[in-house]
């Protein structure tokens, strides 16, 4: 019997009449409503005439004046009133879509599996009277690639879709794709409490017009879909700004500060102490739950009952906390699972500790993890609304009202931040590898979409063109990432279908961290661990055992009827009949379980470096934590990993023990051979090595390394270590002075030969002793000078006056020829006083740009003065400079009248022996 009661007391029915009509002309809507509206349960039953006699109506108002919604859309057909339309709504989350079927079943007073159900990855509870069903928005993926037409179903309602995760936004480009070329009728939702309504308006009503658009805007126009906004129940939440007393340091990788995490349980304290009703607390992940229950636990002393809600939980418990009822005062700590699709029941205080995880992946690395960032100001709008969804509630929120403001304000789209290789499978197979055709919000980063696509190559899941295989195919219809899917199809073939999809099923939902680091011994653990995680990966397994054992017999099927002529000879790659047979069986575990974490991921193969660090093939090192069992072995197969802020080397979450020939055979793509001749440890090394991508397997002397090698080497040398190598005399390092000042002062044909300009030109100028030189020993027999002459620029001829623009020299009144310096910004010729008496004008060069600057030294060599003009020097600054030092050297000249005297570079005795 319809709970016509419950139904009346959802504020969504007021909306219901504006949705229809907006399906009706356009095909599609944004639904923007608050929590506890009801969005996620009428809105699919009216959607599918389940609450009343005319569809889309107000259960307890008049019926619609559009009368009974059509299935076909705005073309204006219509069905008889008393036929269901068949509703698909997809929830990011499995615990949303297994709450959101009870909830609507609950409301039409039947069980889950009738009219209403739900399918999520490894449980589905429908019928074939089922006219809602809830799927998780990676099933949704899996029946369009199975069905573009969605054939039966006929509308699709996208719930919490701010939440921008990658599939629902791939799930959204796939279905307007279909509405605009398969299916014009079929009716589309975009559903969310807070989310960009303009950009989803548009997209929605432009199809893949919008695919390369801004999502900034106001979304008004004739291309976007209309907005429905639904008001909800006014119930006010309080905000209360609780920041820590002390700053906290602020996360960075998974980590967050135990400070925090100490002052989020003194919040739920307090809490409880000054508010009434159950309190729902948010927190970035499972392991930060763990903490702060821990903390709690003497609340069960005083009668207070700590409850963990997140995607690991067993189904139980989220049943329980769902359904609310106890009498006991309740404290929920949960993960980003409880922002949205579910209400809490007795919740009346939030406390929010402002954190979430996203993905991010570093493609330069190959590694791909969560991080923990600060939450967005729409997550923190959502959280806060559980706090009112039935009365005033208050919501705690551990950072203060200053920071609130610079809180971004949605979450970073994940297409922008994830490792985008499921993605680019998805599109390959939808028949757009370069996603170019497809209507999304964001567009994916071109890197990081290159970065997939060349992993899908490498195993097969998509030809040199980019579009898709038959294999890789396959690969997008196990419900796995494209590197497990990889390992369950090969690996079945070495260990066996059965314990390929057992250790896959470990690595496709990571196992809790008490399981220990050992994949294998992790492997063992869940055998016979009875938890909730044992259950759900027991579940899991047998779902991969049978999907390879289905293909494999399919495959084998198709072989035969091809060889016997009677259906399409369609081999698929990395499959054969040995599948079924189990060939490699023999293997133990342990080597089972390394082989397959390698053919996972075969850039992480590493191998040790001593002291328990490791090389994993990618180049990135890797360390096991203190005390594994891990830091000992010689390879290892690494599953997963994280690398932390300023962390030299990345921290082994999970990964098995291998030998060489399984890093061989597991990351023979990166198998590489050959002369190798490099710059290093200060000298040319040449060896002949065989390598897996970073990781040196092999490495013999070479005794005859080819010269262009030994060449490139050299010169890799000259850039690494600086021009030092080479034999600068002070002739070169003079030369390359005044060609530095001629290049400085006149530009034109004179070269650069900076630090920066030189490594550049090398061919130019030191050629010739390159294509000799063997060792670092030769290059410190080259003569810098001589070679550098030749970027003289004899070309033009200006090199002839190279002499006469930049002398080295220059013949002072003594005599004497000294050398000018053109190390400094002007040339500076040091000559002792004595030799200079006569000289009226400073030298200038450069074609008389240029003045000299003279350095006046006494007789012992230090400077007396300096000037650029010695005419004014000798009248009037010689005077006191012979004041001081004509008492000190007494044997030298100093004349009154320095004009008109001898210069002389000898003592006043000497001057008048000769």
């Amino acid at each position: 019997m319809i709970r016509h009661d419950a139904l009346a007391q959802l504020p969504v029915r007021t909306a219901l009449p504006a949705l229809e009509r907006a399906l009706a002309g356009h095909g599609a809507a944004v639904l923007c409503a608050p929590p506890g509206t009801g969005k996620t349960t009428l809105v699919p039953l009216a959607l599918a005439g389940l609450t009343s006699h005319n569809g889309l109506t107000d259960p307890t108002g008049p019926t619609s004046p559009t009368g009974p919604t059509s299935p076909t859309g705005p073309t204006g057909q219509k069905s008889p009133a008393d036929t269901p339309r068949r509703v698909l709504v997809a929830e990011p989350r499995r615990i949303a879509a297994r709450a959101a079927a009870r909830r609507m079943a609950w409301l039409l007073g039947e069980q889950v599996g009738d009219r209403v159900g739900f399918t999520v990855r490894g449980e589905r509870r429908a019928g074939p009277r089922t006219v809602v069903e809830v799927v998780t928005t990676g099933v949704l993926l899996q029946r369009l690639q199975r069905d573009p037409e969605l054939s039966g179903v006929d509308a699709v309602m996208l719930d919490e879709c701010h939440e921008r995760h990658l599939d629902a936004d791939t799930a959204a480009a796939f279905l307007l794709d279909v509405q605009a070329t398969l299916r014009p009728e079929l009716r589309l939702i975009a559903a969310s409490a807070t989310t960009d309504a303009a950009g989803w308006a548009r997209l929605l009503g432009r199809g893949d017009e919008a695919a390369s658009g801004d999502s900034a805007g106001s979304g008004e126009g004739a291309d976007a879909a209309p907005v429905i906004e639904a008001a909800g129940v006014s119930h006010p939440v309080e905000v209360v700004w609780a920041p820590p007393e002390r700053p906290v340091r602020p996360p960075h990788g998974m980590r967050v500060d135990p400070a925090l995490l100490g002052h989020v349980a003194a919040t739920v304290r307090r809490a409880l102490r000054e508010r009434p009703g159950d309190v729902l607390c948010f927190l970035p992940g499972v392991g930060e739950i763990a903490r702060v229950a821990g903390q709690l636990g003497d609340l069960a002393d005083a009668g207070t009952e700590v409850l963990q809600v997140h995607g690991r939980a067993p189904a139980a418990v989220q049943d329980a906390v769902l359904a609310g009822g106890t009498d006991r005062r309740r404290v929920v700590l949960a993960t980003s699972v409880a922002e949205s699709s579910l209400t809490v029941p007795g919740v009346r205080v939030v406390v929010d500790c402002g954190l979430a995880r996203e993905p991010r992946t570093d493609h330069a690395r190959g590694l791909s993890a969560l991080t923990t960032v600060r939450a967005s100001q729409a997550s923190a709008r959502q959280r806060a609304g559980r706090a009112g969804r039935e009365a005033p509630g208050t919501v705690y929120r551990c950072w203060s009202e200053g920071e609130d403001g610079r809180l971004p304000r949605f979450p970073a789209p994940e297409i922008k931040v994830a490792d985008l290789t499921a993605f680019a499978l998805q599109a390959a197979c939808w028949g757009d590898p370069d996603a170019a055709g497809l209507a999304l919000l964001d567009a994916p980063p071109a890197g990081a979409l290159a970065a997939a696509r060349e992993v899908l190559t490498a195993i097969g899941a998509v030809g040199a063109d980019g579009r898709v295989t038959d294999r890789g195919v396959r690969m997008s219809r196990l419900g796995l990432h494209p590197r497990l899917a990889r390992a369950l199809l090969d690996g079945a073939r070495q260990v066996g279908e059965r314990r390929a999809a057992e250790v896959v099923a470990l690595l496709s939902e990571e196992p809790p961290r008490e399981y220990g680091d050992d994949l294998a011994a992790a492997w063992r653990t869940a055998r016979r661990g009875q938890d909730a995680y044992g259950a759900r990966w027991r579940q899991e397994a047998r779902r991969l055992a049978s999907a390879v054992t289905t293909g494999s017999r399919k495959r084998a099927e198709e072989r035969t009827n091809a060889s016997a002529g009677t259906g399409p000879n369609r081999p698929v790659a990395g499959t054969d009949a040995s599948a079924q047979a189990g060939i490699g069986t023999g293997l133990t575990d342990d080597a089972a379980a390394g082989l397959i974490a390698a053919l996972a991921f075969p850039e992480r193969v590493a191998r040790s470096r001593g002291a328990g660090t490791f090389l994993m093939a990618s180049g990135t090192g890797a360390e096991p934590a203190d005390g594994s069992p891990l830091r000992g072995a010689p390879w290892l197969a690494v599953a997963v990993a994280d690398r932390p802020v300023a962390a030299a080397s990345a921290r082994v979450r999970l990964a098995a023990v291998i030998d060489e020939d399984t890093a061989r055979a597991a990351a023979g793509a990166l198998y590489a051979s050959g002369e190798e001749v490099r710059w290093a440890d200060g000298d040319v090394v040449a060896r002949s090595v065989e390598r897996l991508g970073a990781v040196e397997l092999v490495a013999r002397p070479l005794r005859s390394p080819a010269p262009a090698l030994v060449r490139k080497a050299l010169e890799d040398g000259l850039r690494a270590e600086g021009l030092g190598l080479l034999r600068w005399t002070d002739g070169a390092r003079s030369l390359r002075q005044r060609m530095a000042f001629l290049h400085r002062v006149l530009g034109g044909d004179w070269p650069d030969v900076s630090d920066a300009a030189l490594p550049a030109q090398l061919d130019a100028w030191l050629g010739v002793e390159l294509g000799r030189a063997r060792r670092r020993a030769d290059l410190e027999r080259i003569d810098a000078g001589q070679a550098l002459a030749r970027l003289l620029p004899w070309a033009s001829g200006a090199a002839v006056r190279f002499d006469e623009l930049a002398p080295e020299r220059i013949e002072v009144p003594s005599g004497s020829r000294v050398r000018v310096d053109y190390g400094g910004e002007q040339p500076v010729l040091a000559v002792k006083l004595q030799e200079l008496f006569g000289w009226q004008e400073s030298p200038r060069v450069a074609d008389g740009r240029v003045p000299v600057l003279v350095h006046l030294l006494s007789p012992a060599g230090r400077p007396a003065a300096v000037t650029a003009d010695l005419a004014s020097f000798w009248k009037d600054g010689y005077r006191s400079v012979r004041a001081e030092l004509r008492g000190r050297y007494p044997k030298h000249p100093w004349p009154e009248d320095p004009s008109g005297a001898q210069p002389t570079r000898y003592t006043t005795a000497r001057l008048k022996r000769s």
